[in-house]
């Protein structure tokens, strides 16, 4: 521990998407900002990768600012961007517009962090998620921040490297593993949903799936097969947990909606989430300072 903050060596954070929901994160995140916590590595999947960005440049309120526009003009979601852009959530307004006017993001600050960080997205052509990074280049940065965010049937595909990506979490929705495959044996794991509920994939949503993505197959099991792993996570976390290996922090009370626009209620869940890390805190503590051995 330093007297400017606390500064970790061997432990992981882990944080989910989940869309809007992700203002959650946003408020434990700006919550351990305050504490002057800060991980040697983050991996970060769709809402959970916006997060990323925030965090590791140390900017307090920069994703809670970008989920909640108040102001009609700067909005990036709903039936005005799905006729002014073909789109109903407008990606480029928040990872190329914002961070260059309305909310100017550090830049520097990011590359500079010293931090290891990761962008979970998903090949449409192979079905598989892929872990990207950037150090340098701002364009690139902001592109990988939009390939994991890209929500399927909502987002166009995103090219990038040769390759079409969509939303990280459609293949590793809690990239526990990778944390753990990359040397981090303990981790702190953020989620956006309550103890207990888990995607769902019914008749209608498989057959609009299958007809909008029949151009690739192996994405279009991923996506159906999403329900199931997102269990098997949920399990594995279960089972660390118990082993002391990782930490979860997840909200308490009711969910808000994936596209949720009533930026009242975007309020009370980021505030939720400021208050959820500020109860667990000490807690938080006990288990980043009490070793545990890698398997």
């Amino acid at each position: 521990m330093k007297e400017d903050g606390i500064e970790l060596n061997n432990i992981g954070l882990v944080i989910e998407g989940g869309a809007l929901r992700g203002i959650f994160t946003a408020g434990v995140l700006d919550f351990f900002i305050e504490k002057g916590l800060k991980f040697p590595y983050i991996v970060g999947v769709s809402a959970g990768a916006c997060n990323l960005l925030g965090y590791a440049a140390q900017q307090i309120g920069y994703t809670k600012n970008c989920m909640i526009q108040r102001d009609a003009k700067d909005q990036y979601l709903g039936i005005n961007q799905l006729l002014q852009t073909k789109s109903l959530i407008n990606l480029d307004r928040i990872f190329y517009e914002y961070p260059y006017s309305q909310l100017p993001f550090n830049f520097r600050a990011f590359f500079n962090s010293g931090i290891t960080t990761e962008f979970v997205v998903t090949n449409c052509n192979t079905g598989k998620p892929e872990y990207l990074h950037e150090n340098s280049d701002e364009h690139r940065l902001s592109t990988l921040g939009k390939a994991s965010a890209s929500v399927p049937l909502f987002s166009k595909m995103v090219e990038l490297d040769d390759n079409k990506y969509l939303d990280g979490g459609l293949a590793d929705s809690i990239p526990i593993k990778r944390a753990m495959k990359q040397g981090f044996f303990k981790n702190v794991v953020i989620l956006t949903r309550s103890r207990g509920n888990v995607p769902t994939m019914n008749s209608y949503l498989k057959v609009l799936y299958q007809t909008f993505y029949k151009e690739f197959p192996q994405l279009i099991e991923t996506i159906l097969n999403r329900p199931a792993m997102y269990r098997q996570q949920l399990a594995l976390l279960d089972s660390l947990q118990e082993e002391g290996k990782v930490f979860v922090i997840r909200p308490s009370v009711p969910e808000i909606k994936r596209f949720e626009t009533d930026s009242d209620k975007l309020e009370a869940y980021y505030q939720h989430g400021r208050l959820t890390a500020k109860l667990c805190w000490k807690e938080l503590q006990a288990f980043m300072f009490n070793s545990v051995q890698s398997p």
